[in-house]
């Protein structure tokens, strides 16, 4: 016993010993089955019933119907537990007994015919089931009879409990029902153990009062669910589920055929149309399922043509997904990736595209279509029959673990024991949990792969020579394909593929091998005929770079991250489209870590100092200030960044160019005037620059300062200060290949009505005598960061009274800051703008939070040293550590800041363009909540997010701002 595969010998010679004497063979087919310890327990109980005896003798007499026994004991539990209540049904195994057995649909109504009892069904209904499955654990059938003869079995089930449902019905006659079976029921292809989907019609009799008949359909459909569905000593059939029917399960549970058909003229969407793909009649009036059928299946092979077909399936994908716990994804045989559901939604949404004009491909079953797809070249061989194997072992593994307890479940188990019964059954007898797993790991590859060729490689074919695969797509049935998955111009994108693919060159081999997944990856956003273009202008343009190519090909990562920025961001399309050695930074996580501000301004300052010329000195730093936008955005897109360290990172790209573009003006005026300067230079950043909040689309916030030198000419001075200050402007200003940076100096004292540049002791002069409380209210974000280090120092110093005044701000004061505001309220808002609705302006926006928390600077920071910061977050997070505002208040504030911030930085991102007020458009709205990673179909989802936190903060400026 030791030496066998019983996991405990000891109760195993127990058992032995209960059932008396056997044959060493008798044993050793015992021992050689998925589960002996469980074979060995159910046949001892199975020896203890009255049929004990007589079965014993056939079981020692028969080695055929032992082995066909201890397998099918060896398996299932389950069906253990029912041969113990009914012995006598394992005779059913005996020789062609066992082959002669209904098997067929016909055949199963015949022997259900006379059942009138619901006991009697299901015990009936197990018996058959048990039948089923000695054949196909003795390999007397393949699994795709096994799951033939399961369907079949269950209509015939349906037949017979809509037959007792009808005898207890007192209505009955005045109603014609029939059973529509869905899903696996209706494709021939049902588990061991599954709901079985149903729609239920009916019609009034002639003469029959239509309410009554209705009830009557409705009581006789419940009964139908109870009598399959009820937990008895004899157990349960199993689940039917009717919430495929118009409307799910909020609907009535069975309509009319004109209101099935009506619905689906008028109301029904795609997922519906779909599921009509798999439906058969199974019981009850055969001419009003049959009249059911020819009425609604035309309308499945219309689907496609439907407007929002495309948003649909993507949404289904999704719900998919989303829908399965994080912890089981890795387990998920039936939803996860690679799984079953892979294979057939692959399948049927081909059926969808081409079975329009192709009747062939039309079958319910899944593997039928598989097979006319491939035959008819929507598939190449080679990989429909890679997913036909696939598919065939994940459904036998299906079956497999379901059968054990006959449990309806997807989820592979993690329990050793389990795993090692379930590798036997399936043939394993070396290390079969290992084996198990690895084979079944290989077939989810090989089903992710295929899942995404059998879409994608077919479009190839028509603009490409791919002999290997024999694939016949043509041009027409490809336009078609690509519209279906969302390109809104197939005939451009053929065009595209074409030029990409065609040719034998090594580009475009690597092109063929890469465009299927690429493919895909597009399709999965909102805008795939953009991504396509601008991947071909990039490839184009890179093609030949060996480094690119080998990026593409080999890493897999930076390939897919590559197609998400294409397809998710016209802003870093065009920043990889100047220079598209960009993408060189994807796939390295490293790479794409924004560079700080030393290491920036380290490096331009160098690259600058390279170029004796100004404007070429200016353009190096630009094309650095490129390479770390594209850096920064790629991160963003990727969702690596926070919106805090967005504007950290922007911040420092603007500071290092501009501190590199100081460094060279300044350079450049001393060669000029072959002397040294007549002045120190400072430019104090302001407004979201100053704040460390720099957005994509921000112009540079700043105030120029000098100080002229000791015994130096004061005329000199200014003019070598305004003349720098100039150039700045008009260098990074300047329409080229790289980002212009605007330098807007209009926060300067007397804004554009004042000189350009002041010197240090006219800024002290003009703040000690003309300042007003909005500029003071204005160096809350200066910080004073470029230039002359002294000089920064000593301006700041001279800022600090003014905006952190001692002892807080006078009433007058707080007074005129609210009067402002009030009238940025009223009077800046644009013409016809929303004011629930602008990002800055709007109730609850940017410039409420940030007017709030300003004022509670000017207020307090003369005290709380915590509260002198440029940063608006940490300015907030102060006022809350101090108690000068509500744990509650400050979170609203923060929620809405961060949230309006990323909208207008996902907007820049999105089109490359910015939006005063929250997006209006359809596309728009749905390209943001891509870019956000809120998701396509959660559009009013966001634009409600946003209305309500906006809402929340504005409540909070009403009361703290405006008391």
């Amino acid at each position: 016993m030791t030496r066998t595969r019983f996991s405990d010998p000891e109760t195993a010679t127990a058992n032995l010993a209960r059932l008396g004497s056997v044959s060493p063979e008798f044993v050793d087919q015992i021992a050689a089955v998925a589960d002996p310890d469980g074979a060995l327990a159910s046949l001892v109980a199975l020896a203890e019933t009255d049929e004990g005896p007589r079965l014993m003798a056939a079981l020692e007499d028969d080695p055929v119907l032992r082995q066909r026994a201890m397998i099918v004991l060896g398996t299932s539990r389950a069906i253990g537990e029912f041969w113990r209540r009914h012995p006598e049904y394992v005779l059913d195994l005996v020789g062609e007994r066992l082959l002669e057995r209904p098997a067929t649909e016909p055949e199963y109504r015949e022997w259900l015919a006379d059942v009138t009892d619901p006991d009697a069904l299901r015990v009936r209904y197990h018996r058959e089931l048990a039948a089923i499955a000695a054949r196909d654990l003795n390999a007397h059938t393949t699994f795709k009879q096994s799951s033939a003869e399961l369907s079949d079995l269950a209509v015939a089930t349906l037949d017979a409990a809509l037959r007792i449902a009808g005898d207890e019905e007192d209505d009955s006659e005045l109603v014609r029902v029939a059973v529509i079976a869905m899903g696996k029921t209706g494709g021939h292809e049902l588990n061991y153990v599954s709901d079985v989907d149903v729609i239920f019609v009916h019609e009034p009799v002639e003469g029959a009062d239509e309410q009554r008949a209705a009830a009557a359909a409705t009581r006789m459909a419940s009964a139908i669910i109870r009598i399959c569905g009820d937990h008895t000593a004899e157990g349960t059939i199993w689940e039917v589920d009717p919430n495929l029917r118009p409307e799910g399960r909020h609907g009535p549970l069975s309509r009319t055929l004109g209101s099935h058909i009506a619905y689906y003229d008028r109301w029904a969407v795609t997922w519906e149309f779909q599921a009509l793909l798999k439906a058969r009649y199974a019981a009850g009036d055969r001419e009003l399922g049959e009249a059911y059928l020819e009425a609604l299946q035309p309308m499945v092979w219309k689907a496609a043509e439907r407007d929002d077909f495309v948003p649909e399936v993507r949404r289904m994908r999704r719900r998919v997904i989303e829908n399965i716990p994080a912890a089981h994804r890795d387990r998920q045989l039936k939803l996860g990736s690679g799984g079953l559901r892979d294979v057939e939604f692959a399948v049927q949404l081909l059926q969808l595209v081409h079975g329009r004009v192709d009747e062939q491909i039309r079958s319910p079953n899944t593997l039928e279509a598989l097979r006319a797809l491939t035959d008819r070249g929507y598939v190449g061989r080679r990989d429909g029959s890679a997913l036909e194997e696939a598919y065939e072992f994940l459904r036998a593994l299906e079956h497999r673990m379901q059968l054990f307890r006959l449990r309806r479940t997807h989820l592979v188990p993690e329990d050793v024991d389990d795993l090692r019964r379930i590798g036997r059954s399936m043939g394993f007898t070396t290390n079969p949990a290992d084996n198990l797993v690895k084979e079944w790991q290989a077939h989810r590859r090989i089903v992710s792969r295929l899942h995404e060729k059998i879409f994608y490689r077919p479009l190839l074919e028509a603009v490409a020579s791919l002999p290997e695969d024999r694939l016949r797509l043509s041009t027409e049935a490809a336009q078609d394909r690509l519209a279906a998955l969302g390109y809104s111009d197939p005939k451009g994108a053929m065009a595209h593929i074409g030029a990409l693919t065609s040719g034998v060159t090594r580009r475009a081999a690597i092109h063929r091998s890469l465009l299927p997944a690429m493919l895909s990856w597009f399709a999965e956003s909102p805008q795939p005929d953009a991504a396509l273009l601008a991947f071909r202008q990039i490839s184009e343009e890179l093609g030949d770079s060996p480094w690119y190519l080998r990026k593409l090909r080999d890493e897999g990562s930076g390939a897919q991250q590559f197609a998400h920025m294409l397809a998710s961001s016209t802003y870093v399309t065009d920043l990889i489209r100047r220079a598209p050695d960009a993408v060189a930074l994807l796939g390295d996580d490293e790479a794409l870590v924004p560079r700080d501000l030393d290491r920036l301004d380290t490096e331009m300052t160098i690259a600058a100092k390279r170029h004796q010329i100004p404007d070429g000195a200016v353009r190096a730093v630009r094309r650095i200030r490129r390479r770390e936008l594209s850096r920064v955005a790629m991160s963003d897109v990727l969702g690596r960044l926070d919106v805090t360290e967005v504007g950290e990172a922007l911040t420092a790209i603007n500071t290092a160019t501009i501190s590199a573009t100081l460094a060279t003006a300044e350079a450049a005026w001393s060669q000029d005037h072959d002397k040294p300067l007549p002045t120190r230079n400072a430019i104090v950043l302001m407004g979201r620059l100053g704040g460390h909040e720099a957005g994509y689309g921000s112009d540079a916030d700043v105030m120029f300062v000098h100080d002229p030198v000791e015994g130096a000419d004061g005329d000199e001075a200014k003019a070598c200060a305004l003349w720098i200050a100039q150039l700045i402007r008009q260098m990074l200003g300047a329409a080229g290949a790289d980002p212009a940076l605007e330098i807007d100096a209009g926060l300067r004292p007397e804004g554009k009505n004042g000189p350009l540049v002041r010197s240090f002791d006219a800024y002290a002069a003009y703040y000690a005598k003309w300042s007003d409380t909005w500029e003071a209210q204005a160096l809350l974000r200066a910080e004073a960061a470029v230039g002359d280090p002294e000089l920064c120092r000593r301006f700041t110093e001279l800022i600090d009274p003014l905006r952190y005044p001692e002892g807080g701000l006078s009433a007058s004061q707080e007074r005129d800051i609210r009067r402002i505001k009030a009238r940025v309220d009223s009077e800046r808002l644009p013409r016809g703008a929303n004011p629930n609705t602008h990002l800055k302006l709007g109730r609850g926006g940017l410039a409420d939070v940030e007017w709030t928390i300003q004022l509670l600077q000017m207020q307090h920071a003369h005290r709380v040293p915590a509260l002198r910061t440029t940063r608006t977050i940490d300015a907030l997070e102060a006022a809350a550590d101090a108690d000068i505002l509500s744990a509650e208040d400050t979170q609203a504030l923060i929620e809405s800041w961060r949230f309006v911030t990323r909208i207008r930085n996902g907007v820049v991102l999105w089109r490359a363009k910015p939006a005063e007020s929250m997006v209006e458009t359809t596309a728009d709205r749905i390209g943001l909540a891509h870019l956000l990673g809120i998701g396509q179909d959660h559009t009013e989802e966001m634009v409600n997010d946003y209305m309500r936190i906006t809402r929340r903060a504005r409540q909070v400026v009403e009361r703290v701002f405006y008391e």
